[in-house]
């Protein structure tokens, strides 16, 4: 059964994109296989076999979405982040700059897929071993 605290505990030791694929690791073996983050309020929800599911609250104030995407602009933002040159707020703020809507974390494929308003895959990103 999924815990959305130790999900959050977690979440609260990356720093930066450089954090990332130990922080997928750990929640991969509390039984998560997907998540979903939404760039305009920082929702998460995190599912796991079956149709369970659980759903953490808004982390910031919404942003706004820039409705024209921007496949540069994200692979920019990602290049950056995963350099720990910034933190998860600034991350996000360029995200919606570049007209993301959300990520998708498959978690069996270990991929994150960037995805606009439209529902268009901006860019599909292989996980690095941690």
């Amino acid at each position: 059964m999924l815990n959305l605290e130790e999900i959050h505990i977690a979440e609260s030791k990356v720093k930066s994109g450089a954090d990332f694929p130990a922080f997928i690791q750990e929640i991969k073996a509390m039984g998560v296989t997907r998540n979903d983050v939404y760039v305009i309020n920082g929702m998460s929800t995190y599912f796991g076999t079956g149709d369970e599911a659980v759903q953490g609250p808004p982390i910031y104030e919404d942003l706004i979405i820039e409705p024209e995407s921007s496949i540069s602009g994200i692979r920019e933002a990602l290049k950056i982040h995963q350099n720990g040159e910034t933190d998860y707020q600034t991350f996000c703020r360029q995200a919606a700059a570049a007209g993301v809507e959300k990520w998708v974390t498959d978690l069996n494929e270990m991929t994150v897929i960037y995805i606009d308003m439209a529902g268009n895959e901006l860019v599909v990103e292989k996980i690095p071993e941690a």
